[in-house]
């Protein structure tokens, strides 16, 4: 199997243990959204952290939908939003406080919900849990809580430098789950020799090995599970993508009042409309869309 230089889901099994997991590597993308937003220290690392946790987790789904990931908290950090759209999109953005004190919680106390929105047939889920500490700790408890799978996660964020030109950002993230066995049932429970073993596995995962563009996932993962086999399946592969239009824009606008739309004015009496993921700004008239809100 040849598998992509960067930007992709490697999902994999240990061999007999009844574990199943992915290895997420980050490059482009996360350099596209950090960049995007001119984002630096730990707003960068918080981005790229959700960029993480959002591709490990849809990379997942057997159906096609949108998974989001959504924080609100008492931190610098006042919101931190990303999604992955089926068949492998994602885009993030952190809402920070400018006034916040600098030695504040990036976090602090608050709500992590992750959603689950099928495109088509199944119901809507979410899931929240309590947030503090970081982000990939809320995604734990969100498994033992809401999803009670005994779930390990590693994920890291950093720049790395690149011969002969800037330092690039990289996300890189790997997740370990228990899968159940025959008629639903665990074959082993969260005590099990094994399942502490593979815990110590990934705890000796560092930065140097997630986010090194020469250190192949098969070749990491052979490493921590060589000596029980570890069978990859077909990469997955990601991509940047925000789904804003100028349509989808307007259609929000319609829905104001004359007065909200006034408020909204700029200088030379436009109104600007920008896109939290990517940056895009939308201008618009705000006599058009005072017109078309009266006749809708």
């Amino acid at each position: 199997m040849t598998l992509p230089a960067d930007d992709f889901a490697l999902p994999f099994a240990v061999e007999g243990a009844a574990a199943r997991g992915r290895i997420v590597r980050l490059g482009a993308v996360a350099q596209r959204v950090i960049d995007g937003h001119g984002y630096r220290g730990d707003a960068a690392r918080l981005s790229g952290e959700a960029l993480a946790i959002v591709s490990l987790l849809g990379t997942s789904l057997k159906f096609d939908g949108t998974l989001t990931l959504q924080t609100r908290g008492s931190g610098r950090a006042t919101m931190v939003a990303a999604d992955y759209q089926t068949p492998g999109h994602v885009r993030s953005f952190v809402s920070v406080d400018a006034d916040a004190e600098p030695d504040a919680p990036l976090l602090g106390e608050g709500s992590f919900a992750l959603t689950i929105d099928p495109a088509e047939g199944a119901n809507r889920y979410q899931g929240i849990v309590d947030l503090h500490g970081s982000l990939t700790e809320a995604a734990l408890g969100y498994f033992e809580k809401s999803e009670q799978i005994p779930t390990k996660l590693r994920i890291f964020v950093g720049q790395v430098q690149v011969p002969g030109g800037e330092p690039q950002w990289r996300a890189g993230g790997i997740i370990l789950q228990r899968v159940a066995g025959e008629g639903g049932i665990q074959p082993f429970d969260a005590d099990d020799d094994d399942w502490r073993r593979f815990g110590a596995y990934l705890d000796t995962v560092g930065a140097d090995e997630l986010l090194d563009p020469t250190l192949a996932a098969e070749d990491l993962l052979y490493r921590l599970f060589n000596e029980d086999g570890v069978r990859v399946f077909a990469p997955q592969p990601i991509a940047f993508q925000c789904r804003c239009s100028a349509e989808r824009v307007e259609n929000i606008l319609k829905s104001y009042t004359a007065e909200e739309l006034a408020d909204l004015k700029t200088d030379d009496g436009r109104i600007e409309a920008k896109c939290e993921f990517c940056g895009t700004i939308y201008p618009f008239d705000p006599a058009k869309l005072a017109t078309a809100g009266e006749q809708a």
